[in-house]
C-alpha cells in the first residue's frame, strides 16, 4: 500500500476515518465525504468520522455508487483504502434495493432478483407472519396492514426496502403560488428549492413521492413545504413542532399561494378544524388522558384523503406518530429538517417510514452563496467560584450537570456581550427556567417560556421581529420553527445535555440571511473542566461536521 504523506486523512478497516483538521484539503476532504460518513469525535487537531450501513444506504438512495465513495476515500488517504472496506461498501451499498415492494394488481409484493436471498428473509418468523401468500415465482404478497412494519423488520435484518409500490392520489385541492405575495413582494421559488421539490417528487415516478429534505435553518424549509402541494395539488395535513409553527405555516401558505382562507385548518390546543389542507401539531396529535386511554386525536390522519403527509422537524417525530406513519404508507410523506440527528437513535425509522434523505444541501454551501447568514461560533469557558465548586464536588452526576449550567458568572459574560452587541437583536437562550426567570429579573428582559400563554408569546415574537425590543430571553420552546428573521446574535447559557440538534437549531434561530452584513454570531457558555464542557463537545458535532469551528475564549480574556 503506497504512503502519501501529503494527504489529509487514514482511512481504517474498521470503518473509521481520521481527518486532520490543519491540513491545507482538510475543508475539501470533509466536504468529499459528508454525504456517507457521520463525525463522532472532533478534538482540535484530528476529527474521526464513521462510515455506518444508514449512511450508506441514505447515499445511495440518492444516487451515489460504491465506486464513488471509493473514489471520494481514495483521493485523499494517505494509506490508501483498505481491500476489506471496498469490498463491505459493495456489499452494504448493494443492499439497497436488493428487496422491493412493487404493486400488483390491488396486492403489494415483496419481491427480490435474488431468490435465495428472499428465501432467506422471508423464514425470520418476524417476516413471515406480515405475509399473506406466495404468488409463484413473483414473490410474496404482504398484508394490506404491513407496508411499514415489514420495511421496519427488514432494515433490522440489514436489508433496506426500496418501496415503489407507489401512493394513492388523496383528495383534490388545487393550490397555486402568487408572483406578488400578499403582503405585496415578488415571490418565487429559489434555485435549490425548486431542486429540493423536484427531488421528492421525481416527476412522479414510484421512487419519488416520500423522503426527507435536509436543509439550514433559515433556508426556508416551509416554502419547499408550500412547493410540494403545488406539485401535487392534493389534500396535505401538515405536523410541526408548536402552536407558533402552526401559525407561521398557515401565514406562509396564505401569503405565498391563492388558498382561500377557508381552506386552511388549524388543528392545536386551542382550534380543531379540519380542511383540505390542515396544520397540527405533535403534542396534540400525541396528547392522551392518561396513559391508558387512546390518542383521540390520531383519528386526524384518516379524516381526511389526504394525498400529502408533511412532517416538519421530522427528526423530532414522536413515537407514537411514528406507530401511525407505519400503517399510512400509500400516503406520500415528507419530512423537513436542518439535520436528520436523533438523540434517541431512531434514524432507521426515519429512513424507513418516512423515506431515504433525497435532497441535501451543507450549510456552508447555503452561506456562500449568501442564503443563510455567516456564523461565528464561539464558546466562552467560565472558572466557578469556590463554594459552587465545592457544591460540584460533591453532587451527584446529573445534579453536576445542572450545577455548572447554573455557573452564576453566567450573568457577567450576558452583560458583557450585551454591551458588545447594543445595536444587534439578541437572543439569550436556556434550559432551566429558574435560570431563566433570574437572568430576565437581573437584566430586566422579557422571557419567554412554556409557561407563558401563546398570546403573550405571539406578541412578544411580533415585537422582536419589529425592533420594538431587541432582547428577547427564551427557553427551549423556541428550539423549533420560530420565525425571528433579524435576530443576529444568540448567547446560549444552557442546554439538554450532548444535544446535536438542539445545537444546530439554536444556530438556526440567527441563520435568516441579513441585509447588511449577513454575519451572525452564535455564543455558548461553558463552565471550564466540567461535566458541561464534556457535553458541549458532543453538542458540536453536528456544526462542526458542518464547517463550523468553535473558536475557544476563557471568560478573564473578556471581562
Amino acid at each position: 500500500m503506497s504512503y502519501r504523506p501529503d494527504l489529509p486523512m487514514i482511512v481504517q478497516s474498521d470503518r473509521t476515518i481520521l481527518l486532520e483538521t490543519q491540513h491545507p484539503l482538510f475543508t475539501e476532504a470533509r466536504q468529499a465525504i459528508s454525504g456517507f460518513a457521520e463525525l463522532i469525535k472532533s478534538p482540535e487537531y484530528m476529527h474521526t468520522y464513521r462510515i455506518t450501513p444508514l449512511s450508506l444506504w441514505n447515499a445511495a438512495a440518492g444516487g451515489m455508487t460504491p465506486e464513488q465513495v471509493s473514489e471520494a476515500l481514495t483521493t485523499y488517504s494517505k494509506y490508501g483504502v483498505p481491500p476489506t472496506i471496498v469490498r463491505e461498501l459493495e456489499e452494504t451499498m448493494s443492499r439497497y434495493g436488493r428487496i422491493r415492494l412493487e404493486k400488483s394488481g390491488d396486492d403489494i409484493l415483496l419481491i427480490s432478483d435474488d431468490s435465495l436471498i428472499l428465501t432467506e428473509l422471508t423464514s425470520y418468523k418476524s417476516v413471515a407472519q406480515l405475509l399473506d401468500e406466495s404468488r409463484a415465482d413473483e414473490g410474496f404478497i404482504i398484508k394490506p396492514y404491513a407496508r411499514g412494519l415489514i420495511k421496519q423488520e427488514l432494515i433490522h435484518l440489514g436489508y433496506p426496502v426500496q418501496d415503489i409500490a407507489g401512493y394513492t392520489a388523496g383528495e383534490s385541492c388545487p393550490v397555486s403560488w402568487r408572483e406578488i405575495t400578499a403582503a405585496g413582494r415578488p415571490f418565487a421559488l429559489r434555485p435549490y428549492q425548486e431542486e429540493a421539490v423536484r427531488a421528492f417528487h421525481s416527476g412522479g415516478a414510484a421512487t419519488g413521492g416520500s423522503g426527507v429534505l435536509v436543509l439550514p435553518c433559515g433556508a426556508g424549509k416551509t416554502v419547499i413545504g408550500l412547493g410540494a402541494i403545488c406539485q401535487l395539488q392534493t389534500a396535505t395535513l401538515i405536523v410541526t413542532t408548536n402552536t407558533t409553527s402552526v401559525r407561521q405555516w398557515i401565514s406562509e401558505l396564505l401569503d405565498k399561494t391563492g388558498l382561500d382562507p377557508s381552506l386552511v385548518g388549524e388543528y392545536t390546543g386551542d382550534r380543531k378544524e379540519v380542511k383540505p389542507i390542515t396544520v397540527a401539531t405533535y403534542q396534540i396529535l400525541t396528547f392522551r388522558p392518561s396513559a391508558e386511554d387512546e390518542f383521540p386525536h390520531m383519528k386526524l390522519f384518516s379524516e381526511r384523503d389526504w394525498g400529502l403527509i408533511i412532517y416538519d422537524e421530522v427528526h423530532l417525530l414522536p413515537a407514537p406518530v411514528f406507530r401511525v406513519t407505519s400503517g399510512i404508507q400509500a400516503t406520500r410523506r415528507l419530512g423537513l429538517t436542518a439535520t436528520l440527528v436523533r438523540e434517541d437513535g431512531r434514524e432507521e425509522d426515519v429512513f424507513t417510514l418516512i423515506g431515504p434523505k433525497k435532497y441535501e444541501v451543507p450549510w456552508k454551501i447555503m452561506e456562500e452563496q449568501g442564503w443563510i447568514a455567516e456564523a461565528l461560533c464561539r464558546e466562552i469557558r467560565l472558572p466557578f467560584e469556590p463554594k459552587w465548586r465545592e457544591a460540584y464536588a460533591r453532587a451527584s452526576t446529573r445534579q453536576k450537570f445542572r450545577i455548572a449550567a447554573e455557573n452564576p458568572r453566567k450573568l457577567e459574560v450576558v452583560r458583557y456581550l450585551l454591551d458588545q452587541h447594543s445595536h444587534d437583536q439578541v437572543l439569550i437562550i436556556g434550559q432551566y427556567v429558574d435560570q431563566l426567570d433570574q437572568m430576565a429579573a437581573a437584566l430586566g428582559l422579557p422571557l419567554i417560556t412554556g409557561k407563558v400563554p401563546e398570546s403573550e408569546r405571539e406578541l412578544l415574537y411580533q415585537q422582536f421581529k419589529k425592533g420594538e425590543i431587541k432582547r428577547l430571553i427564551v427557553s427551549k420552546v423556541a428550539n423549533f420553527a420560530v420565525d425571528l428573521p433579524d435576530a443576529n446574535v444568540a448567547i446560549q447559557i444552557s442546554g439538554t445535555f450532548g444535544s446535536r440538534q438542539e445545537e444546530a437549531q439554536r444556530l438556526g434561530r440567527i441563520l435568516r440571511p441579513k441585509p447588511d452584513d449577513n454575519k451572525a454570531h452564535f455564543y455558548t457558555l461553558v463552565t471550564r473542566d466540567t461535566r458541561e464542557q464534556e457535553f458541549s463537545l458532543h453538542r458540536q458535532l453536528f456544526l462542526v461536521e458542518q464547517g463550523y469551528p468553535y473558536d475557544i475564549i476563557e471568560m478573564e480574556t473578556l471581562v
